[in-house]
């Protein structure tokens, strides 16, 4: 594995913060203080922001989040794009090759992602909680194949799927600053390549015929790399309000299978409102920053936008609003199910790309 100081560097200076959303299982324990604060944050937190929250020395906690999020049609730029248009003037970077027409010619136009995300948090101190997350990947790709080389004669339809676990996540949250109001947490980890980068499934091309091939980029499990996670996350919380925001990047290092995806940048803030002990709301903004592949895999070569490492990058805003349930006292005490659903409200494609159409995601922590 080869870690570059363009990568490493500015991840080690921004640190982290990727992890679980919870609350200290145990305020009358030590560090009582900063386990009261995040009790009340923790709580209050939209269940898809990940590294938000610490623990009191000795908390536990284990998760569980189901997100799904679709997309449909296609975009370039912050412009759709049809399907005509693309087939018939977006250039196939494969062309020369045997049998690449000159054009992209297989169009995907939905595409269904199912996340299953397991999470467990331990804290051998106040100031460090420490992380583990594995997710369980399912996806399916909805594809138009195009006749021939040119023109808008559709051939048929076909579908792609892959499923398994994905990457893993270790890492440490480390407490930088905490008060009544106030909290400051930044975290280092590293992501572990144990998603499949290799997948297969079978196409129809062009010609009308279907093979098994390795499938593009976006169908892919896993990264194949180890790569850096890091951020910097705050929150604050005054009477029945909790407000907060969070930069978290994933730094990809080294290059497997001929190439490297691209690095991300998440930034997001939320406000949120406790209307009553056990229920709670809240409103988020995000942006979201993907860069382009570097590198290609050379087995992966198809007349389809999926298989060009130059059209994966994106910049997109979301706004999202959330729901937590949390349990107060008796045997649901430590225990919380949250909901949120996510839109887009701008984005940029270096496309043509499918567009993010939504996502909601649901989570159930138990703390103790």
């Amino acid at each position: 594995m080869k870690i570059t100081s363009k990568r490493f560097f500015p991840a080690l200076l921004a640190l982290l913060g990727l992890s679980v959303n919870g609350y200290a299982a145990h305020p009358d324990s030590h560090g009582a203080h900063h386990g009261a604060h995040d009790s009340h944050a923790g709580s209050l937190t939209p269940i898809t922001v990940m590294g938000e929250h610490m623990h009191a020395r000795g908390g536990w906690m284990f998760s569980y989040r189901y997100m799904r999020m679709e997309m449909e049609d296609n975009r370039d730029g912050s412009s759709d794009i049809s399907p005509a248009t693309i087939v018939t003037t977006v250039p196939n970077r494969f062309f020369g090759m045997p049998g690449q027409p000159a054009t992209l010619r297989v169009l995907p136009t939905q595409m269904t992602t199912d996340m299953h995300m397991f999470g467990m948090m331990y804290a051998p101190s106040d100031k460090v909680t420490l992380v583990a997350m594995l997710p369980y990947l399912e996806k399916e790709m909805d594809h138009i194949t195009f006749m021939g080389g040119a023109g808008t004669t559709q051939l048929g339809t076909f579908a792609t799927r892959s499923e398994g676990i994905g990457d893993t996540r270790l890492s440490g949250m480390i407490g930088l600053h905490d008060d009544t109001m106030h909290h400051v947490h930044a975290n280092l980890g590293l992501s572990f390549p144990t998603g499949s980068n290799t997948r297969k499934g079978n196409i129809l091309t062009p010609m009308g015929t279907r093979p098994k091939v390795r499938l593009p980029y976006p169908m892919q499990l896993g990264s194949g790399t180890y790569d850096i996670l890091a951020g910097l996350t705050y929150t604050g919380n005054s009477n029945d309000y909790s407000w907060g925001a969070q930069y978290a990047g994933v730094f990809r290092t080294g290059s497997d299978e001929g190439y490297t995806l691209g690095d991300t940048h998440n930034v997001t803030a939320w406000l949120a409102k406790q209307f009553i002990p056990m229920l709670s709301g809240s409103v988020r903004i995000n942006y979201l920053n993907v860069d382009n592949i570097d590198g290609i895999d050379p087995t992966i070569v198809a007349p389809v936008q999926t298989a060009d490492p130059d059209r994966q990058g994106k910049r997109r805003w979301d706004l999202a609003a959330g729901l937590s349930l949390l349990g107060t006292e008796g045997g649901l005490r430590g225990q919380r199910l949250a909901f949120e659903i996510s839109k887009p409200i701008d984005q940029n494609l270096n496309g043509p790309q499918l567009k993010s159409d939504w996502m909601i995601t649901a989570g159930y922590q138990k703390s103790w």
